[in-house]
């Protein structure tokens, strides 16, 4: 049987039939989809953990009792889970055990541009990279086979373009292999420096059988069509290189990154007169050619930064192949804003009209950067925010403290956030957290987090109590605001900076496309009041405009926030009455 899938959801369908048993990640796109498809299987456990180091804690322990596991996380979130990934090559696995990362080449939803092959040389764990859906499958029964051969986690590495484009798979049948005992083993799973020495020559050889293996594995194939040019690729760049050369050329196309073939490369290089590796993001392959002794052309002719497409390889080698179709029509800029009735607009609002630095973090609230708000200051990394404004203000000496926040969202605090808490309240910085609860992890498609009570399944779960827990952690002043009241978000806000301690104010109301929220009937505007001020506008928000020099709401995108009401002079915004309440 076949069927059309993403290469997120062949991934999926791979953990079935190789019989996965446990799936613990964190969203980030472009791997989201992995572990939702996942959960759609009763006979995989499948849960949303706080953040990816937990996933992959989580996931190793399920491989320590002797079942098939998996977690998943995108490639920034790979730098989180890096702790235990670096010790767990050293321990080895029980059952088989896979680490999906995806990779973001051309930043569609990140805020960097890192090559995740990089983690597995540094951790000297094996890479597969697949090329498509089908591939996507059968790499993930193979990893599970390699982690179990080999003793040895594997890292499977999608990239944006193969999560998120579809081809054809042939599905199999779900076999799961007998469960493996856990057998006590001090020598090789309690890594203290005795123990852990003696585990490194053990991580060297597996690399060199490794090694020896991905000569003749089924994952990397060799495509001889003409011989002048030889290309080596990999992952999505395949399919660009095909496009543009079909068999005119000959191709090395690679399956496992990591450890690379030496004998392979070596034998397809006399092959051919000219060779080049055509690779996304950094040059590892063809770095590694050139520790061969080989002469390659790669990052001379082709960027070493964003994503690549088959244009952009068709002009790099002067091909009069067919251009890819592209529109025609010039298209209008459409920045990114938050939705219409966005529960963070009346903070950010508020923050930008007090003048406030605002440090801010990850996640769609990240949008508050953008004008007309143009509320946020800085943006590094999951969690930063809170151990950012306390270093910022713990080094201003006082100058910064009555107008600077930190603002983060719900799940990313549970994700980075707590620790940061905590050092604000043990080393006593004045700093206002202003923690965003629109109850959900909005940015990656609405999963559910420790605060929501609910988990993968929407089912009923353990729910964080953020109040108690800010106060459990030290804060005496904790206090709950709603974002569609400005005038109470002005008046918290100046306030908690004007006290000289720590606070915490939680901004709390669900995202306006959650399904169970209910919005008031839309507004429109009366025109005989309106007088064109363009005082609604510095909002941002996509269902107000100005037509025939007066404000005009789109009724199909507003939500009744009532925002607008609030800001408007002449009081021109009116209900129209429609929809319900």
């Amino acid at each position: 049987m076949k069927e059309l899938m993403l290469g997120n959801k062949a991934v999926a369908r791979g953990l079935y039939e190789a019989g996965c048993c446990f799936v613990s990640s964190y969203p980030g796109t472009p791997s989201t989809e992995i572990t939702e498809e996942a959960a759609k299987y009763d006979e995989i456990y499948c849960e949303w953990a706080p953040n990816e180091k937990v996933a992959m804690e989580a996931a190793f322990g399920a491989s320590l009792a002797g079942r098939r596991s998996f977690c998943g996380m995108k490639h920034v979130g790979l730098n989180v889970a890096a702790d235990p990934l670096f010790t767990m090559s050293y321990t080895g696995v029980n059952a088989g055990m896979i680490i999906g990362v995806a990779d973001d080449a051309g930043m569609h939803s990140s805020q960097n541009e890192q090559d995740s092959r990089h983690h597995a040389i540094a951790s000297k764990i094996p890479m597969l990279e697949p090329s498509d859906s089908e591939e996507a499958l059968q790499f993930t029964k193979i990893a599970y086979e390699l982690s179990e051969e080999f003793d040895t986690p594997v890292l499977m590495k999608m990239c944006t373009r193969v999560s998120h484009s579809q081809s054809v798979v042939e599905l199999g049948e779900r076999v799961v292999p007998e469960r493996k005992n856990y057998e006590k083993n001090i020598p090789k799973y309690v890594m203290m420096p005795g123990n852990a020495i003696r585990r490194h020559p053990f991580v060297e050889e597996r690399t060199r059988k490794l090694r020896e293996w991905s000569e003749t594995a089924p994952v990397n194939r060799v495509e001889m069509g003409g011989t002048e040019i030889g290309i080596i690729t990999s992952s999505t760049s395949y399919q660009y290189v095909k496009e543009v050369f079909g068999d005119s050329v000959s191709v090395l196309k690679l399956g496992m990154v990591n450890p690379l073939p030496e004998k392979l490369i070596r034998d397809f290089a006399e092959k051919v007169d000219t060779l080049y590796v055509v690779e996304e993001l950094d040059p590892i392959i063809e770095d590694y050619v050139k520790t061969l002794g080989i002469a390659v052309k790669g990052k001379d002719m082709l960027p070493i930064e964003g994503e690549f497409s088959q244009n952009l390889i068709r002009n790099a080698f002067g091909k009069d192949t067919p251009e890819g179709r592209a529109l025609t029509d010039t298209i209008p800029v459409r920045p990114p804003v938050m939705c219409a009735g966005c529960p963070h607009r009346g903070l950010f609002f508020t923050l930008n009209k007090n003048k406030c630095t605002v440090l801010g973090d990850i996640g769609c609230y990240t949008l508050g950067a953008v004008a007309p708000l143009s509320a946020i200051d800085v943006t590094l990394c999951m969690g930063a925010s809170i151990s950012s404004i306390h270093g910022f203000n713990k080094a201003g000496d006082g100058e910064n403290e009555n107008k600077t926040v930190a603002v983060i969202g719900d799940s990313t605090f549970m994700h980075s956030g707590m620790t940061g808490l905590a050092n604000i309240a043990y080393n006593q910085s004045n700093s206002t957290v202003i923690i965003l609860d629109n109850s959900i992890t909005g940015m990656t498609g609405h999963q559910q987090n420790p605060t929501t009570g609910y988990n993968i399944k929407g089912d009923p779960a353990g729910k964080i109590d953020l109040e108690a827990l800010c106060r459990s952690m030290g804060f005496n002043r904790v206090r709950v605001v709603d974002p569609y009241n400005l005038k109470e978000c002005d008046e918290a806000i100046k306030e908690e900076l004007s006290v000289p301690e720590p606070s915490v104010i939680i901004s709390r109301r669900p995202c306006a496309l959650l399904k169970y929220v209910k919005h008031n009937p839309p507004l429109c505007v009366n025109t005989d009041k309106c007088i064109g001020c363009k005082s609604c506008m510095r909002i941002g928000c996509p269902a107000i405009s100005m037509k025939d020099g007066k404000a005009h709401v789109d009724e199909t995108l507003c939500v009744g926030c009532g925002l607008c009401e609030q800001m408007c002079p002449v009081h021109a915004f009116e209900s129209t009455g429609k929809g319900e309440n």
